[in-house]
């Protein structure tokens, strides 16, 4: 058993609340431990797992979050700049699954997050339990 930590932004609770309900749902039912962690938002994702990486104490990480274009360019920095942080920490061979929403419009985000529908919050749980079980046979 592993103990994963998911970071979610809170900027938007009712669509992070189906990503975590997702995300926990795989994570419990392949038998692990979930706590979570809220930051204000995605371009604080990448600098709360890293600090959770230091203390030692989880063995995987889902990043939770959604960012819904709006009228200024503040968008691209934020989807772009968070997916750097988490892509360059997977790359320093962090067990990290990639649950952040970049999405056009609401109805697009409620799609894609609801369990129910695509589940994007359980996929990145699903990923990062596969990158996880790869650390584990490249460690053994």
């Amino acid at each position: 058993m592993a103990r994963f930590l998911i970071v979610e932004a809170r900027f938007y609770e009712d669509f992070n609340d189906m990503l975590i309900a997702g995300a926990r749902a795989v994570l419990e039912g392949a038998g692990h431990d979930v706590d979570v962690l809220t930051v204000p938002g995605a371009l604080e994702i990448p600098g709360a797992i890293s600090l959770a990486v230091e203390s030692g104490r989880y063995d995987g990480f889902v990043a939770i979050g959604v960012v819904i274009r709006g009228e200024t360019y503040h968008f691209e920095i934020v989807a772009g700049e968070s997916a750097r942080g988490i892509m360059a920490l997977t790359m320093d061979g962090i067990a990290i699954g990639n649950g952040i929403l970049t999405t056009e419009n609401r109805e697009q985000t409620v799609v894609r997050a609801d369990p129910a529908q695509k589940n994007k919050g359980g996929e990145a749980a699903q990923a990062a339990l596969a990158l996880w079980d790869l650390q584990q046979k490249f460690m053994s």
